[in-house]
Parts: structure tokens; C-alpha cells; sequence
């Protein structure tokens, strides 16, 4: 049985963990996966972009959903180079000739 102390120490850290917007829970799973699983939960409570895009991956593959289409052309969209009014030539040139 733990000592008063010890249950006080734990309620005020579960407090403190609830005051950043965190919560402590259980999962079952293999032995095996359980640095997956660590890594997973730290990345995913970082917070930023980072922990959206990954959030949104594992969302849709445990559901099954297809990516939305035209993630490509967004991404061109958002290119840096959009509207530097590139001019790349290309030489054209015949091949190489060759004796059968």
C-alpha cells in the first residue's frame, strides 16, 4: 500500500500532467511495439505540425480512408517557385548512332 506521501506526490503530478493538457492511460499491446508506442505518444504530445500530420496518418490508416486526391497539385501550389516565371531550355538532341 503506498504511504500518504506517495499518493499525494502522484495526485499532484497527475495534476500538473492535466494542467499542460496531458493525460495518463493504459494500453495493452505487444512487448515488442512498446517503444513504438512510447515514441508514437511523445511525438503526438509535442504538439505543432509535426504531431498534426502524423495525428492525421494514423487517423486515416487505423480507419481505412483513402488519402484525398489532388495532394500533389496542393503541394505545387505551395511551392516557393510558383510565379518565378522559370525558363528552362532543354537541348534536343537525336541520340547516338548505332550499328547493328
Amino acid at each position: 500500500m503506498a504511504s500518504n506521501s506517495q499518493r499525494r506526490a502522484i495526485r499532484e503530478y497527475r495534476s500538473r500532467l492535466s494542467a499542460r493538457g496531458l493525460a495518463r492511460f493504459e494500453v495493452l499491446g505487444l512487448d515488442s511495439d512498446r517503444d513504438l508506442i512510447r515514441s508514437l505518444a511523445r511525438r503526438l504530445a509535442e504538439g505543432g505540425p509535426e504531431a498534426s500530420r502524423l495525428r492525421t496518418v494514423v487517423s486515416q490508416g487505423i480507419a481505412g480512408e483513402a488519402p484525398s486526391k489532388g495532394g500533389i497539385l496542393a503541394a505545387l501550389r505551395r511551392s516557393p517557385l510558383v510565379g518565378a516565371d522559370l525558363d528552362l531550355p532543354r537541348s534536343r538532341e537525336e541520340g547516338r548512332q548505332v550499328d547493328l
